[in-house]
């Protein structure tokens, strides 16, 4: 059972990583979070090379690489702006939409077609996402589904999520021409570079407050970088799908945490939606 304690270690990372990003957006933006977090994530698990065998890297790892880092770059600033304009309870949720998305980009992508397990949990995801704002049913059946689309966080957060179901299938072409240690380094070093002619013509005036405040993101990538480490621990003792499965349950978690830290309401129906589109998740991932 050390996988299943990694694998909700790392869910639980995730879950606290979105409630502390929620509150340090207040002192930084999410361009400069978004910077810090992918290189120091990079660099804290840099030492992890010096205990694997450098992997003979494919023709197309360089392509996938830098897709990923494009696309993961845009990814993490949308998200991290959700977060900082909605109720965390409702932005985490959204992003299970993803593997819906992957039943149409992998086919595109990868030649991976989905089976009748993908299509329950596709349908689950959408029954979940109904009841994220079931308190809007007042307003008309089809009300629920609105508001998802009228947030600008949720808007956000669900285009985070189709393209993290594109990302996705370039994540996994890159490890298939290299490894999922030396990948996970290359790519968030990758995103960090791409950020940061951004973080310098957007958040330049901002960056004076790294001398006080810095070394709060500098444990906060330590803190992700671990998480890696657990996950892929993890993936090296059991399926993948199970890791990613259990990955998932961080949902759940934040939903918590956000009533009981950031105090947002309406949690008993977000919660049961979350539930229900994590075990959505759950199919699509063993199918």
């Amino acid at each position: 059972m050390l996988w299943f304690v990694l694998a909700i270690s790392v869910a639980l990372s995730q879950s606290l990583k979105d409630v502390y990003n929620k509150t340090q957006l207040k002192n930084f933006d999410e361009y400069i979070i978004g910077c810090s977090l992918t290189f120091f994530t990079s660099l804290f698990l840099s030492p992890l090379l010096l205990f694997i065998d450098t992997p003979q890297v494919g023709n197309k790892f360089w392509l996938a690489l830098l897709v990923s880092g494009f696309l993961n770059g845009i990814a993490y600033i949308l998200y991290l702006r959700a977060i900082k304009i909605s109720d965390l309870s409702i932005v985490a949720p959204i992003t299970t939409f993803s593997p819906l998305f992957l039943l149409i980009t992998s086919p595109l992508i990868v030649g991976e077609f989905p089976q009748l397990l993908g299509i329950i949990g596709v349908l689950l995801i959408v029954l979940g996402s109904y009841l994220l704002n079931l308190k809007q049913k007042q307003q008309g059946y089809l009300a629920p589904f609105r508001a998802i689309i009228t947030d600008h966080g949720s808007r956000l957060s669900l285009l985070v999520a189709f393209i993290w179901s594109i990302s996705a299938n370039f994540d996994k072409v890159g490890v298939q021409n290299s490894s999922p240690i030396f990948w996970a380094i290359s790519v968030f070093f990758t995103i960090s570079i791409i950020l940061l002619p951004i973080v310098l013509y957007k958040s330049h005036h901002n960056l004076y407050k790294l001398k006080t405040g810095g070394w709060k993101l500098v444990i906060y990538g330590m803190i992700n970088s671990l998480a890696m480490g657990c996950q892929m621990m993890a993936i090296n003792l059991i399926f993948v799908a199970y890791v990613i499965s259990v990955k998932r349950t961080s949902v759940l978690f934040t939903v918590v945490l956000g009533k009981i830290i950031l105090k947002e309401k309406n949690i008993k129906e977000r919660l049961l939606g979350a539930a229900i589109m994590v075990s959505g998740v759950l199919l699509i991932t063993i199918s």
